[in-house]
């Protein structure tokens, strides 16, 4: 007998925690087009074979301008939104989404021309959600 997972329904954007990076109820936009899972930061570099990158954002209040570091990271090539290949950082962090806390892997970029800070790619969404595009921030309403 085959075991049937439940799937949560989130809505076209959400409000989620990365709460390994003091990281709180930051707007998020579902993605169903993107393969990875994108956190907008500042002053991305490698140095010592230790990953640097600031969470610091003036026009995003949640953001609170931390210095992290990453001793377990790897880059990837990415198509961006215009098509173009470019190599990200890409790091494993816990995701907070609703009640589900979900280990997963983020893409680094500048997402400061962007509307929301985070994207939320098919790889996080896979086995997990399902998205309601009708809805927006479903799941803030239920926690």
């Amino acid at each position: 007998m085959q075991k049937i997972k439940i799937k949560t329904v989130i809505g076209r954007t959400e409000k989620i925690d990365f709460p390994e990076l003091d990281l709180f109820n930051i707007p998020a936009k579902v993605d169903t087009g993107a393969y990875t899972s994108s956190l907008h930061c500042h002053d991305i570099h490698e140095e010592n074979n230790v990953l640097h990158f600031k969470l610091a954002d003036p026009a995003n209040k949640e953001y609170n301008f931390k210095d992290h570091q990453f001793t377990d990271y790897f880059q990837k090539k990415i198509k961006n939104s215009f098509g173009k290949m470019e190599v990200r950082y890409t790091i494993k962090t816990l995701v907070r989404i609703g009640n589900k806390r979900i280990r997963t892997k983020i893409t680094l970029s500048d997402r400061g021309s962007m509307k929301y800070p985070v994207l939320i790619g098919r790889t996080l969404l896979k086995n997990q959600f399902i998205v309601d595009v009708s809805l927006t921030n479903h799941l803030s309403y239920k926690v």
